[in-house]
This record gives structure tokens, sequence and C-alpha cells, in this order.
């Protein structure tokens, strides 16, 4: 199937295994339905992290509901490019809430950004010269702590499906927790995410859950701090996990 197709040799069993134990008439619906993202690229974020890599899972809702965003990780938007500008964020940051407030949450637990002031003009005025420049190197910063970035429900249909797409995949989050036989963490964004912790493998790990980063209260919320203070997701690093890719 083509969705199979580059998925890293260490995931390969986990993913066909954890297909498989879908609802036929759901697995159908992937095979033949219309859904956000392109079917190739639904399995993505087990195409750049490697297995024994990973450190965290990070949950996510489901994919950004436009066919330029829905890039198969969680949170990585792909019809933003660059991050900063001149002005502060970019513009397109500046569109995608959660992403925006996700930076500003990353600046303000570095004790770069004053919570008194979250402006465009106080980010504009930073030295940003160490910081990375396009979400590209947001996503490899994330992978290179170990975090896959996988969202709840791994496809988008429409807002009134989310809940119903979300519990459609369970049986596959199910198994794949199951196979994991090392101690990771699960990152819980939002409430569709924090349901993920009714699925009987996934109490066997630390979970930690946030509100979703379209919630204004994620920027000042001090475990998010505590969380991604210490991976410098902003920062460019000398050089990128990028052996798989």
């Amino acid at each position: 199937m083509e969705f199979f197709s580059g998925i890293d040799p260490q995931w390969r069993e986990d993913i066909e295994a954890s297909y498989f134990s879908l609802d036929c008439s759901y697995k159908e619906f992937i095979e033949k339905g219309n859904f956000i993202p392109k079917r190739s690229n639904i399995f993505n974020a087990f195409k750049t992290l490697p297995k024994s890599s990973m450190r965290y899972i990070l949950f996510g809702q489901d994919p950004y509901p436009r066919v330029e965003s829905a890039t198969g990780y969680a949170f990585i938007d792909g019809a933003v490019k660059r991050i900063f500008s001149a002005t502060g964020l970019d513009k397109s940051v500046n569109r995608a809430t959660s992403l925006r407030n996700f930076v500003k949450m990353a600046l303000v637990a570095e004790g770069r950004l004053d919570t008194r002031n979250l402006s465009q003009d106080a980010i504009a005025k930073m030295d940003r010269s160490g910081f990375i420049d396009t979400i590209e190197e947001l996503r490899q910063n994330f992978e290179t702590e170990g975090v896959l970035l996988l969202n709840s429900a791994l496809i988008f249909e429409d807002k009134k499906a989310s809940a119903y797409h979300a519990r459609q995949w369970y049986p596959f989050i199910n198994t794949l927790l199951h196979r994991i036989d090392k101690d990771v963490k699960l990152i819980l964004f939002g409430s569709i995410a924090r349901n993920i912790r009714q699925i009987p493998s996934a109490c066997r790990f630390h979970q930690i859950c946030l509100e979703h980063p379209y919630n204004h209260t994620f920027v000042l919320n001090p475990d998010a701090h505590a969380l991604f203070a210490p991976m410098r997701l902003l920062h460019k690093r000398d050089r990128y996990f990028n052996e798989y890719q």
C-alpha cells in the first residue's frame, strides 16, 4: 500500500500490525475515501524518526484542515515556511494559531519574552541570531529531541467528524503502544488527545496532559514551560538528526 512506503524499517512491522488492527470498514475508507492529508503522507511521522530514537510521543488532535498545511506530522504546518520576520513572527505563523502560541510559549519558557508583552514588536526586538528560520528546522529539532509528532486521528474529513475519526484510530494507537518496549512519555494536547488515557496500552506510560496550543493559556502554562524549555526547539543545532531522511 502506498502509505506504507518510506516507513523506517524499525517501525515497519509495528505500523502494519497497528494498521491492520483497525476496523475493516474504516480501513476501506482510508484506502478509498476522501480526506486530508494525502494517503502517501499519513504515516510520515514514522519515516523520519526511528523507533530507537523516540523519547516522547506528542499526540495532537488531527491534521490541519487544509491540503497545503497537512503534512502528516502533528503540529507542523506545511503552509508555513519561515517562522520569524523583521516584524516579529511571520504572517503565516500568526495565521496558524496553535503554532503561534507554541512559539510564544517557547520564548516565554526560555525567558526571552516577557509575559506582560507578547506583541509582535517585542518579538521583533529580540536577538534571534541563534534561532531557527523554518518550519522544517522546527520539525527536525522536535525529532532531535526524540519527539514523535503524531495526531490522535491521522486523517481529517471535516470538523464534525473529528471525534469520530479519533475513536476509529484507538485500535491503531493501542496496538502501537503495546508494541513499544521502552520508556517513553506521552504528551497529550487537548481534550481529544486526552482521551488516549482510556486506551489500555496507554496506562503503561507517563502522561503529560496540556491544553491544546490553540488556547492562549498554553503560552503561560508552567507545565509546558518545564517540558519544552530544556528542548530549546527554536535554536539552531550544530547538526541535525537527518541520518534517516
